[in-house]
């Protein structure tokens, strides 16, 4: 080999390893300075709901430690589907998160076979956020003041008593089914466009029962227009301190409730992740966060993203094995 090739090969190794040690600099430096412009943080739902309320507190309050804006949109559709598709196809930068659900990570999994992401593989867990306990309740005119009366009427009466859902294959249908099988009765399922729809007619006794979110359920289980009988939480409700778990009335494996927390791309850099959580955490000690939640009837459940990924794959198992034995198949 001649000296004149040996040095030019050289000087072109040289080169690639100057041109990679910028790179990686220059990508550390990136990340160390993130944000350096507005954050999308996106809703895999309609403006309104408790998932939006929950965003836009980590939107106000944790931009606010950021030192950036964190813009909320939402892009409802498929049960949360929609939404979080974009999320898992966006750019790993820390630029777009999304708020994810038990839905979008626990029950859509286990009953669309089809879904566009992988609730593990294409995301990157941030931290949990807020705990939203839902409500089982009743019509006031079914005849049961308890959980166990009610168990006790629908055992004797089989494909009697109705609940409504926001729709086949739904978070609420799911909850249902999973407690019809471990209380062993048979209701009969009225799937609803929405659960606006569901809550009206279960209000006006068009239907027995249902299970929605506390904050929605809470004004009329306050006002006399449906009886609570169950809370899906990991306690006791303060709004209805009277009302027992599931876990306490022996059905441990209906878990604890919906949760909202917040996910990025897979792929997302570990001190981007790291930086969301320390900010996320920060915001939720703010006072007003706290009391925004509480009025909401939330939880605050700050978590590391091990932690978070632990509970996605819990919510995954549970509705996998609910969906099978259920035979519930959206396609």
């Amino acid at each position: 080999m001649s000296g004149s090739t040996f040095t030019r090969r050289h000087f072109m190794l040289s080169c690639a390893v100057a041109a990679a040690s910028l790179s990686a600099g220059g990508a550390a430096i990136a990340q160390s300075n993130y944000p350096t412009r507005p954050i999308r943080l996106i809703v895999p739902f309609a403006a309104g709901g408790s998932t939006d309320l929950s965003a836009r507190l980590v939107a106000e309050f944790a931009g606010r430690e950021l030192g950036q804006s964190i813009v909320v949109e939402n892009k409802g559709g498929a049960g949360g589907s929609l939404g979080m598709g974009e999320v898992a196809r966006a750019t790993p930068d820390g630029y777009t998160i999304g708020m994810a659900t038990v839905s979008t990570h626990g029950s859509n999994p286990a009953v669309y076979p089809k879904l566009s992401y992988d609730p593990i593989k294409d995301f990157a867990p941030v931290t949990n956020v807020v705990a939203i306990p839902s409500v089982f309740a009743v019509h006031p005119s079914v005849p049961a003041k308890t959980m166990k009366e009610f168990i006790a009427l629908a055992k004797a009466n089989p494909g009697k008593y109705s609940f409504a859902s926001p729709g086949a294959g739904s978070l609420g249908h799911v909850n249902i089914e999973n407690f019809m099988m471990l209380a062993g009765i048979d209701l009969l399922h009225v799937p609803y466009k929405g659960a606006g729809l569901a809550l009206n007619d279960a209000v006006a006794g068009q239907v027995n029962a249902i299970t929605d979110n506390l904050s929605s359920t809470l004004p009329h289980v306050k006002g006399g227009r449906l009886r609570a009988l169950a809370v899906l939480g990991a306690q006791r409700s303060s709004q209805l301190p009277d009302v027992p778990t599931y876990a306490e009335l022996g059905f441990k494996d209906m878990g604890e409730g919906g949760w909202f927390g917040i996910v990025a791309p897979a792929g997302t850099p570990p001190a981007v992740v790291s930086k969301l959580n320390r900010a996320i955490h920060k915001a939720m000690q703010n006072p007003e966060f706290k009391r925004k939640v509480e009025e909401s009837g939330g939880t605050l459940v700050p978590t590391t993203p091990e932690q978070f990924t632990a509970q996605i794959q819990q919510a995954m198992a549970r509705y996998s094995r609910v969906a099978k034995a259920a035979q519930i198949s959206m396609n």
